[in-house]
């Protein structure tokens, strides 16, 4: 007879994980991520500097362009002139911001890394470890952002002194600048969940180039990085609104900029963490209907 105490022992069940190992965990993930993307801390804080050169060219096409609309005009020049909601300043004070948006919501290689993953058979490693996908992305992106951010603090505040003329109205009142934060937060996340969820149509189609580059050139115009939304005619303005991919870009900057009235602003907040939730739910729902007909073969 065997001994009934090791019997016993084999066939307990093994500890569940505590929410104590996960945080262990995803802090050793953070950590190892940070320590890999520090290294590349010079070309942040020069790609930072790199980013912004193109304001220069914004801040002469406006300026042609407002000073033709002042010249058109038979009252002459106005100083109080506006297009599509803007002044002169805060058209270039709305393009300062929404590169600082923009920094956030951009996720350069996301669905293609997904995409990569599942072609050549990478994505078995998280079937049989204990790591979930999503989470790993998620974590390693939010690593990214933090050392991005803590070398590129430098030149974003070199640039926004040199350029603090074109913000006249200074910085808004509290409840502004915690909305934008907000705002650039759950950007952060949008831009995360809604390109893994492009890269989790991997599993059915392996390749996503030609829809990506769809994605992109909707996201350039419909985001807002392009041009304030304002711009657009009534006749499609409203749906264009009504997408998530203003809160990319141009949301965060019309809120810094008091764009949006105060009673609107909590119910916009609202809708944006309303497309986030949706985007959480589809990228994980891709992601367990992918896995379930996903099919590896060889060593």
């Amino acid at each position: 007879m065997g001994d009934p105490h090791s019997a016993t022992f084999a066939s307990e069940p093994l500890p569940p994980v505590g929410i104590g190992d996960r945080v262990r965990t995803w802090w050793v993930i953070i950590r190892t991520a940070l320590a890999e993307r520090m290294a590349y801390r010079g070309d942040f804080a020069l790609g930072t500097l790199m980013r912004f050169l193109p304001i220069i060219t914004q801040i002469f096409l406006w300026g042609a362009i407002f000073d033709a609309v002042q010249t058109a005009d038979q009252g002459g020049a106005d100083s109080s002139l506006r297009i599509g909601g803007y002044n002169f300043p805060e058209m270039v004070a709305y393009f300062l911001l929404t590169m600082v948006a923009r920094a956030f919501s951009s996720m350069p290689g996301l669905a293609t890394g997904i995409a990569n993953q599942v072609r050549q058979g990478e994505i078995k490693k998280y079937l049989i470890q204990p790591i979930d996908l999503v989470g790993f992305l998620l974590l390693t992106r939010i690593a990214h952002k933090l050392a991005y951010y803590t070398v590129a603090i430098g030149p974003f505040a070199l640039v926004f002194f040199l350029c603090r003329g074109y913000f006249t109205d200074g910085l808004p009142p509290a409840h502004v600048l915690i909305a934008f934060v907000g705002s650039l937060v759950m950007g952060f996340l949008i831009g995360f969940f809604l390109e893994a969820a492009i890269g989790m149509i991997s599993f059915w189609t392996l390749e996503i180039n030609s829809l990506l580059l769809i994605f992109m050139l909707f996201s350039f115009f419909l985001s807002g990085h392009m041009f304030p939304l304002t711009l657009l005619p009534d006749s499609i303005g409203w749906l264009v609104n009504l997408l998530p991919l203003k809160y990319l870009a141009f949301f965060p900057a019309a809120i810094f900029l008091r764009k949006i009235p105060d009673e609107e602003l909590a119910g916009e907040l609202i809708l944006e963490a309303a497309w986030l939730a949706f985007f959480i739910i589809a990228c994980r729902w891709m992601y367990a209907r992918g896995v379930r007909r996903y099919s590896g073969y060889g060593g």
